[in-house]
């Protein structure tokens, strides 16, 4: 009876009464977020946006992440003025719902995205200005490292984290790409690219060379991230070691290329590793982002062909591959990537020991995986 009373007199803009009758309303049903809102409404109709702040604020209290209220505040806030406005457009934003939303809604969240915006460049703006002294000292790996640390604060990028889908060794360094420093043999691998792409001409040529599908693992088992992928022959390998085996069809026209790895720090665990392949990924096909089965390993990309448009995400950063360009990243950190050309592209990878593992932390963790029965059917 008082809410259909509030609302004729709210229809007949006798804002005083429908502001009344929502008080008494609301004492008798405290915890009822559309009685706040409606007096919220009332209250900024009859001009008075504090009052239906405070309403708002006690119907967050309520509610925290209800998208009618948060955008309500933020609406308020830029119609007051307070610079906490683009903030509030941010949290309104978020809890934007799917779906289709009706035209004023739609027209709204709009305008609050471009103040969201130019409240974050504000925001960097500042920021950069505090941090200049510092960056001035910094090297290029502290400064990608700062760089990142202050995008993360403007929640232009999130923090990603290791997370193995079966081997988990703690206490290990969480990086998307890992520093060139750390791997000096980088230099020798990428002189090299040349040598390594003509034996990939060459055993891609062989007649007995086994060109497989990258993903292969029954479809009764409880994986969901690749499935797109599996058992597909646009994303195919040619494997020089799989799962610790050398594939021989492969391996004996590739003779450079082998010795190469055998002086690179790989794991040898039996049943899983070393690894290392030509991966080719078809044209107009994308890799969606998955994660990888241990992180006492990372895996380095060495490119050999790659058309224009070709990328590769981990994390937050997105990189596009160059021929001869190598680096190294943790797969165990969400991953993803694309050839939206008309052409393939082919790059050659293999997997390594993280640094951060002792010689005797690597003994453990070959003992394990190896007693455990090595990686699924998705490799190492």
């Amino acid at each position: 009876m008082l809410l259909a009373e509030a609302d004729r007199a709210s229809g007949a803009q006798d804002f005083a009464r429908a502001q009344t009758l929502l008080r008494a309303a609301a004492i008798e049903r405290p915890d009822d977020l559309s009685i706040l809102l409606r007096f919220a409404g009332v209250s900024r109709a009859a001009g008075q946006p504090y009052v239906a702040l405070d309403a708002v604020h006690r119907a967050l209290a309520i509610s925290p992440l209800d998208f009618t209220t948060l955008l309500m505040r933020a609406n308020l806030l830029d119609r007051l003025g307070d610079a906490a406005a683009g903030e509030a457009w941010g949290h309104a934003i978020a809890q934007q719902p799917e779906g289709d939303l009706p035209p004023q809604i739609t027209a709204a969240l709009a305008e609050g995205e471009r103040r969201h915006a130019a409240w974050i460049d504000a925001r960097e703006i500042r920021l950069k200005t505090a941090m200049a002294a510092a960056e001035q000292c910094a090297d290029e790996e502290e400064l990608g490292r700062i760089g990142r640390f202050r995008s993360n604060a403007l929640r232009r990028t999130r923090h990603y984290h290791s997370e193995p889908t079966h081997f988990h060794f703690p206490g290990l360094a969480e990086r998307e790409f890992h520093p060139r420093r750390m791997f000096p043999w980088l230099a020798e691998l990428e002189a090299a690219t040349d040598a390594i792409a003509a034996e990939l001409e060459i055993v891609m040529a062989a007649e007995r060379a086994e060109l497989v599908p990258y993903i292969q693992y029954a479809e009764h088992l409880p994986l969901r991230q690749w499935r797109s992928l599996n058992h597909n022959a646009d994303w195919t390998a040619i494997h020089l070691w799989r799962n610790g085996r050398k594939v021989e069809a492969n391996a004996r026209h590739c003779p450079r290329t082998v010795a190469l790895l055998e002086r690179l720090p790989q794991p040898v665990i039996a049943g899983a590793s070393p690894n290392a392949m030509f991966s080719l990924l078809a044209p107009k096909t994308e890799i969606p982002p998955h994660v990888g089965v241990s992180n006492g390993r990372l895996v380095c990309h060495l490119p050999l062909v790659v058309p224009e448009g070709c990328w590769f995400r981990v994390g937050a950063e997105t990189r596009g591959w160059r021929r001869g360009d190598a680096f190294v990243f943790d797969d165990t950190i969400e991953h993803e990537a694309a050839n939206p050309s008309d052409q393939l592209r082919v790059v050659f990878i293999f997997d390594l020991w993280h640094p951060d593992l002792s010689a005797v932390e690597r003994e453990a963790v070959s003992a394990l995986v190896a007693a455990d029965g090595g990686p699924p059917a998705a490799g190492l």
